[in-house]
C-alpha cells in the first residue's frame, strides 16, 4: 500500500524540515526525487543522505523564469515528472498597518505565484501521460488567519483556491490536486522560538504537542499514491486538532 515505485517527484523548498521529510518518505516509498531550494549545500547534504535516487536542482522561485526552468530540469534529471510538491515558501511577518508592499509581494510571489507557475508547467507532461499528482503545502493560518501574517495567510488561502480550480480542470486526465495544511510542526524554525512561546502554542493544540515533519510526509505519500486516485480538490488538515474545519 502507498507504493511509489516507478514514480518521479519534485519537492520544492526541500532544504527545510518539511520538504526534506517529504523527500525522505517518497524515496522510502520507492520514488526518485528531485529536491529543490536555494540553499545548495543543504540540498547536497540531503542527496548524500538519500543516495542515487535523489537529484538536486537549485532554483530561486522568486524569479518569474525559474519555475518553467525547474520543471524542465526535473524532467531531464528523472525522465518524467509524475508528482509535484509545492512546498517552497517564505514569510515576512509584520502587522498589516506596517506591512510594506515589497514584503507583501515577496511572500505572494514565492508562496502562491510560483506554485501556479510550477503547476502550469508540470501539467503539460502530466496531461500527456494522463497521470499526475500536485500537492500544495498550505498552513493552518490559511484557514484561521494569524496576527502579523496577513501576507502569508493570504498566500496559503490562495493556494487552496488555486488547487481546487486546477483539480476541477484536470480531474478527467487522471491528475489529482490537493493541499496539506500543517499546523505547528517541529522544525529548525520553530525550535528557535523561546520555551515560553512554544508552550503557549502547544497549549492551543488538543494533541498536546507540535507535529513532526514525518506527519506531513505521511500525508504527502498517501496523496501521491494510487490509493488516493479519487481524492482531489481537498484540504487535508494535519494540525493535531488545533483547527477543526
Amino acid at each position: 500500500m502507498f507504493d511509489l515505485k516507478g514514480r518521479s517527484a519534485l519537492v520544492t523548498g526541500a532544504s527545510g524540515g518539511i520538504g526534506a521529510g517529504i523527500a525522505r518518505a517518497f524515496i522510502q516509498s520507492g520514488a526518485q526525487v528531485t529536491v529543490s531550494g536555494t540553499r545548495v549545500a543543504v540540498l547536497q547534504a540531503l542527496k548524500g543522505e538519500l543516495g542515487g535516487k535523489c537529484h538536486v536542482a537549485a532554483a530561486d522561485l522568486s524569479k518569474a523564469e525559474a519555475s518553467d526552468a525547474l520543471i524542465k530540469e526535473a524532467e531531464a534529471l528523472m525522465g518524467a515528472l509524475d508528482i509535484l510538491v509545492n512546498n517552497a515558501g517564505l514569510n515576512r511577518d509584520m502587522l498589516s498597518m506596517r506591512l510594506k508592499d515589497e514584503d507583501w509581494q515577496a511572500v505572494i510571489d514565492v508562496d502562491l505565484t510560483a506554485a501556479f507557475r510550477l503547476s502550469r508547467a508540470a501539467l503539460r507532461g502530466m496531461v500527456k501521460r494522463r497521470w499526475g499528482r500536485i500537492i500544495g503545502i498550505g498552513s493552518v493560518v490559511g484557514l484561521i488567519g494569524n496576527a502579523g501574517q496577513a501576507n502569508y495567510a493570504a498566500a496559503k488561502a490562495g493556494l487552496v483556491g488555486l488547487t481546487k480550480s486546477i483539480a476541477a480542470e484536470v480531474a478527467t486526465r487522471g491528475i489529482t490536486c490537493n493541499v496539506i495544511a500543517p499546523g505547528y510542526i517541529r522544525t529548525p524554525m520553530t525550535e528557535k522560538l523561546s520555551e515560553d512561546v512554544r508552550g503557549r502554542i502547544v497549549a492551543r493544540i488538543p494533541a498536546d504537542r507540535m507535529g513532526e515533519p514525518g506527519d506531513i510526509a505521511a500525508a504527502a505519500v498517501y496523496l501521491a499514491s494510487e490509493e488516493a486516485a479519487y481524492v482531489t480538490g481537498q484540504v487535508l488538515h494535519v494540525n493535531g486538532g488545533m483547527a477543526m474545519p
